[in-house]
């Protein structure tokens, strides 16, 4: 990952072990890890989702230099959003996994359903790949329902993926 231009470059394995050390590349390439990690014990609730003022459904958190950017799948792309920062950071005190991500190359990943909010870590490149698929398959202002369908289907792919954070399983 180049993180000065967030801009996914090899995916390869040699590149992947030599870029794992921060030092490597004077720190401006990094590998992206594979933890997959969601909080069982400490969920979102709908309230602490909508305090983050995110206008849509599912969104990716994203760690920089200059702060956490929100972002979220669009027809259009990847869109910027602005994000409550200060409920972000009540926020990471009750649920550390929002602030377990490591920067850059790693995001945490919300869905807020009608019944519930999902929470995941996940490798910056998964929320790239959500993007892709809301790209591939948004028919109209709704999405339609095969957009839906494969929007369920990714995030239980995520689902299935994801270990207790903090924990086995």
């Amino acid at each position: 990952m180049d993180t000065e231009h967030r801009l996914i470059l090899c995916t390869c394995r040699a590149c992947f072990l030599l870029f794992t050390s921060p030092e490597a590349g004077g720190g401006r390439y990094r590998a992206v890890p594979d933890r997959y990690l969601r909080d069982d014990e400490r969920p979102l609730t709908k309230a602490e989702w909508e305090g983050l003022g995110i206008p849509v459904g599912a969104a990716f958190l994203l760690r920089g230099d200059s702060g956490t950017t929100a972002f979220y799948p669009s027809p259009a792309g990847a869109t910027e959003c602005l994000l409550n920062l200060e409920a972000l950071a009540e926020l990471a005190a009750a649920h550390p996994l929002l602030a377990a991500a490591e920067p850059e190359v790693e995001a945490i990943l919300i869905r807020a359903a009608e019944d519930q909010v999902e929470t995941y870590l996940v490798p910056v490149d998964v929320c790239y790949r959500l993007v892709g698929t809301v790209r591939m398959y948004w028919k109209g202002f709704d999405g339609g329902q095969e957009a839906h369908e494969h929007i369920d289907g990714f995030f239980a792919g995520v689902h299935s993926a994801a270990r207790r954070f903090g924990g086995e399983g």
